[in-house]
């Protein structure tokens, strides 16, 4: 089982500079990289103060010169927002710099907000089109010279410039939930990624599922990575009630998901109020006993059973997702805690 960190600059109080975002996050990611962790992933996200972060490769690039082992996660790249010959060299460049320490995450988009401002409108739900022409393009312009006439973009010979260090072509990465995200990925030789969100361990089985039956379906292809993304807060056993400030977190954190998802309210300098309490009570996922049982949430020896069970599953690399609404100082210590107790029971 590889071990990584899910991170973004995270801002739900305009007091809070970004400066110490960007440190806070700096140092959470040498704390992984010095707790063993294979990757830290960072995604991308536009006008969003929530989770700060117009390109996640001026971070990286930042990260590869102060780290040496820990591997550089662009998760994900946007497909709609970019250019294919734009992702290829960006992608390639970050593997230079880095010395082939780059992966790369692609996904189809989510939020409406996004693509009102970044794709003038454009259905969110038209962004599976743009993932699937990208993802074959960019791997044969790692290759070299590539003419393309696809139904979105069309370019004459053009190839990535710089090629990237990793051959045939750096790890890459879908973003999957339906079975035909899972089949497409597995079919272009890419590992998946998924989350259950605020589901429960059903769900990673269902996911787990889907990822079974595209192997069953693409024989030929040697079988990918499996990466499951879940919301995660340590506590220790002393202190019987400290999943509940996790729990409360991870409330906040779906109710500005849901305020920023629905797409109903103009965002004040990209800040967006969670949606009140009381629009869930008829909902049982945000019931805080749930939250606890779906998310991980727990105790070392809770949450060492819990990605025990992933693992028998198949499941290939558990990412400890850090945004989650807690203040930092809550984050390291179930950062701290995960590293000292968890990572040493799968070594």
């Amino acid at each position: 089982m590889k071990f990584s960190l899910f991170v973004h600059m995270e801002r739900y109080d305009e007091q809070v500079g970004h400066r110490q975002l960007f440190d806070e996050l700096t140092e959470l990611t040498l704390m992984a990289e010095a707790g063993g962790f294979s990757t830290v992933w960072i995604g991308e996200h536009h006008a969003m103060e929530y989770t700060i972060s117009p390109s996640p490769m001026p971070l990286l690039a930042y990260l590869a010169a102060r780290t040496t082992t820990i591997r550089l996660g662009a998760g994900t790249i946007i497909a709609p927002f970019w250019h294919p010959i734009r992702v290829a060299g960006e992608c390639a460049l970050l593997d230079v710099i880095s010395n082939g320490r780059m992966e790369v995450g692609l996904a189809r988009g989510a939020y409406q907000y996004e693509f009102d401002r970044m794709m003038n409108g454009l259905p969110a739900t038209d962004g599976g089109k743009y993932l699937r022409e990208m993802v074959p393009v960019v791997k044969a312009l790692w290759q070299g010279d590539v003419t393309h006439e696809g139904e979105i973009w069309k370019f004459p010979t053009a190839t990535s410039s710089p090629r990237p260090l990793q051959q045939p072509t750096p790890p890459m990465w879908i973003a999957a939930r339906d079975p035909d995200s899972h089949n497409f990925a597995v079919a272009n030789g890419c590992n998946v990624m998924v989350t259950p969100l605020m589901k429960g361990d059903e769900e990673v089985v269902d996911l787990k599922n889907k990822f079974e039956n595209a192997l069953a379906n693409n024989p030929h292809v040697p079988r990918p990575q499996l990466m499951v993304l879940r919301h995660t807060h340590v506590h220790t056993t002393d202190d019987p009630d400290g999943w509940k400030i996790g729990a409360e977190a991870i409330s906040r954190f779906y109710r500005t998901f849901d305020a920023w998802f629905g797409n109903k309210q103009t965002p004040v300098n990209g800040l967006l109020a969670p949606s009140p309490e009381e629009k869930f009570k008829e909902r049982p996922e945000f019931e805080l006993e749930n939250i606890r049982k779906n998310t991980m949430i727990g105790t070392p020896e809770e949450i060492i059973a819990r990605i025990r069970h992933y693992q028998e599953l198949g499941v290939d690399e558990f990412s400890f997702w850090a945004d989650n609404s807690l203040p930092y100082a809550e984050k390291k210590k179930s950062l701290e805690l995960f590293i000292e107790h968890v990572v040493p029971a799968f070594r």
